[in-house]
């Protein structure tokens, strides 16, 4: 699996402004499982601190920042592609 590089990992988070990116929809999932239903997620992180991921929109597409999301660990999980590679 392709991993972004720091400088664009770190364009992901100063957009994200420490916040996940995620607006997914998680049919199913009560309220503990996925921390939102459709709305931007609520979780904020710091770039450091490991608590998010760079997520690639497109699986196996560029490793460039519109391809990119600042995901929290949790939203990147549900993802449909996650761990695959």
């Amino acid at each position: 699996m392709a991993e972004f590089p720091d400088s664009v990992k770190q364009e992901l988070y100063d957009r994200s402004n420490g916040r996940c990116e995620c607006k997914r929809q998680h049919p199913g999932l009560a309220q503990a499982d996925a921390p939102h239903h459709g709305g931007r997620c609520p979780i904020t992180f710091t770039r450091y601190g490991g608590s998010w991921h760079a997520h690639h929109v497109v699986a196996g597409g560029p490793d460039v920042k519109s391809n990119g999301e600042a995901l929290c660990i949790k939203c990147h999980q549900l993802t449909q592609t996650y761990g695959s590679g």
